[in-house]
């Protein structure tokens, strides 16, 4: 394809549409971000971070996100008509963090349950990606829908109609892009222009209220997540939310022997609803419903993720049951796949091919997790279906003494809900010489002991920086000679994560000395088959601070040296050793690409070279794409 210098188009301003545009402008790409609504959307919607989207933010440099997201409640029931819960459980077995994996925690010492996930309602997260993506000159076009689209070769000509005033006048504008990335929903427009197959199934019967509300209710505890009634009948569910404020609970309404349809426009029969679900009219009062939505869960997928140099993701890709809370971080992931490739196609850094990789690369890990959600659902809503039949009836009210072992059974998640192990194995520009076999699902948990190409690279804190890119080594007189400087100790220490940015590829070299040949050999490598500035080069020595001077003073001897454009950093309490299993007196070079995956984990120059032709293509192509675009 011929080289396009238009910005790219993001036609969405979800959380989806914000990731791929954050990725984007901070690689210096020119982005124009849509949105059809007129103002940012209400409704806390899919609240749930997994620790895997929380080190996508770390990486995009948004950490208020997990700063201020609060933890994951333990679940309550209760009888219908009574405020006492007879039953507390937690919905994932807890996970203490490590040092390799640091989002996994979260303490409190007010809840029964510590979690793994949290939450916060998407209005404030999108508020926030706002602000980050404020910062480098890029902001929301609300009120700008996409009408239709062409593409060729050189662009894509997307016609796009902007609502203006009280009155909805409407102006067209024809926009040139580079790309168009269609993050715009279920039934936005780009997944239905490109003709795409949107294959699965809709549970037509599993009709679902969402909403946000004030309620107020004396003796009903916010440091839980409320649940009352049936699974299988009617239920509802309170989540409190201070975001809302200090009365303020999202609630979700499932129905199967009450009609819901309609109530999302009938606010009145809407609270009825409520107080007939929950049993209690005196001690629940609803204040106010600030936002509610309806909707019947889908599962469904696309063949692919995009057609020539326009994509899809997000919901726009695949739709699939709440259950397991994956949906808004799946979205995060493909945003975060897509946008770092397109990125250096743009530039003219890749070739095309490299766009290829998104489909092959997420497609598997979209279609595994269909299947499990699915098979969520149907163990919270379809008991029968997976050979189980009630242990016990009803009574008047539509209480069961075994509801609480149903819907606990239909809501334990296992640890491959926390994302960690999502992996991309199998994908052609990983390279893995190791020669042990790489067979794993796309959507496993994380292998304790074991670390391949394609999966998540893991952090590492505790690591001292004892030289710095052109700043050489850090030293202290010490008598009549200079030493590696250890005044500032751990205080001066970083961890594996910051090295990691969606703005360059990470490349690790683990090895006992830099005197080791394979330092030179691969620093020289480098130099020949990718962009400096796209790469950043990191030494990592094992030891301790009193093993410090040798391992520094034995290589930098030289001005030529001190120049290059390297850190190096000394791993004391052996977290980066072991987590990216490695022995002390081994060698090993580990590629982590822009979005935290190892894209390459070799012993030496050849597979090192090979993976970054893969990326960049031969040093003849990465010429030819620079000359065209200086054309």
């Amino acid at each position: 394809m011929a080289t396009c210098t238009a910005p790219v188009l993001v036609v969405g301003a979800g959380p989806t549409g914000m990731i791929a545009a954050l990725t984007l402008a901070q690689n210096n790409v020119p982005v124009r971000i849509i949105e059809k609504e007129s103002q940012h959307r209400r409704g806390q919607r899919g609240s749930c971070i997994q620790p895997r989207t929380f080190e996508v933010l770390h990486f995009l440099h948004v950490p208020e996100i997990h700063e201020r997201a609060i933890s994951f409640l333990p679940l309550q029931e209760h009888k219908r008509g009574s405020l006492e819960p007879f039953k507390t459980f937690s919905v994932v077995e807890y996970t203490e963090p490590t040092p390799a994996i640091p989002y996994v925690g979260t303490s409190s010492t007010t809840l029964p349950f510590p979690y793994n996930a949290k939450f916060m309602g998407q209005p404030t997260l999108e508020a926030i990606v706002r602000e980050h993506l404020a910062k480098l000159g890029c902001t929301v076009e609300l009120g700008t829908q996409l009408m239709s689209f062409t593409q060729d070769e050189t662009c894509v000509r997307a016609k796009v109609v902007k609502y203006r005033g009280d009155d909805g006048e409407e102006v067209e504008e024809d926009i040139e892009a580079a790309y168009l990335i269609g993050a715009d929903g279920a039934r936005g427009m780009t997944r239905k222009q490109l003709g795409l197959t949107f294959v699965g199934t809709t549970r037509e019967h599993d009709f679902i209220l969402l909403g946000d509300i004030h309620l107020e209710a004396k003796g009903l505890d916010r440091d839980c997540w409320h649940v009352f009634g049936q699974v299988s009948q009617d239920l509802v569910t309170l989540r409190p939310t201070d975001e809302l404020g200090k009365d303020g609970w999202q609630i979700i309404i499932s129905g199967r022997t009450t009609d819901l349809e309609g109530l999302t426009h009938d606010r009145e029969a809407f609270v009825n609803c409520i107080h007939d679900f929950i049993g209690l009219r005196d001690e629940v009062k609803v204040k106010e419903v600030m936002w509610v939505s309806e909707f019947r869960p889908n599962m469904r997928m696309v063949n692919k993720l995009g057609v020539g140099r326009i994509f899809v993701a997000g919901d726009a890709a695949h739709v699939h049951s709440p259950a397991g809370g994956q949906g808004m971080n799946s979205s995060v992931q493909d945003a975060f796949n897509l946008a770092w490739k397109v990125a250096l196609v743009y530039k003219s850094f890749s070739p095309e091919s490299l766009l290829e990789t998104y489909t092959i690369e997420r497609l598997p890990v979209i279609a595994e997790m269909l299947g499990f959600t699915t098979k969520m659902h149907k163990l919270m809503f379809d008991e029968l279906d997976v050979g189980r039949t009630p242990q016990s009836t009803a009574d008047d009210n539509g209480n069961s003494e075994n509801i609480g072992s149903n819907l606990e059974r239909g809501l334990r998640r296992g640890k491959n809900m926390y994302m960690l192990g999502v992996n991309y194995r199998t994908s052609p520009i990983v390279i893995d010489d190791s020669g042990m076999p790489t067979v794993q699902k796309a959507y496993g948990e994380i292998q304790e002991g074991i670390l391949r190409a394609g999966d998540r690279a893991p952090d590492a804190p505790g690591l001292v920086s004892v030289i710095t890119p052109n700043h050489g080594p850090h030293r202290t007189s010490r008598g009549s000679r200079s030493a590696v400087s250890l005044s500032s100790g751990m205080a001066g220490s970083t961890r594996m994560f910051d090295t990691f940015a969606s703005t360059h590829h990470t490349v690790i070299i683990f090895t006992p000395t830099l005197a080791a040949p394979l330092v030179q050999s691969v620093l020289a490598t480098l130099q020949q088959v990718v962009p400096k500035e796209l790469v950043k080069r990191v030494v990592v020595l094992p030891g301790t601070p009193s093993e410090l001077d040798g391992h520094v003073e034995s290589r930098m001897s030289s001005e030529e040296d001190q120049a290059i454009d390297i850190e190096v950093l000394v791993d004391q309490a052996g977290h980066a050793y072991r987590g990216y299993i490695v022995e002390k007196q081994e060698t090993k070079v580990v590629v982590v690409r822009p979005d935290g995956v190892a894209g390459a984990i070799v012993r030496d120059v050849t597979g090192l070279t090979q993976y970054f032709e893969g990326v960049f293509g031969k040093k003849g192509e990465m010429h030819a794409m620079e000359d065209a675009a200086q054309i």
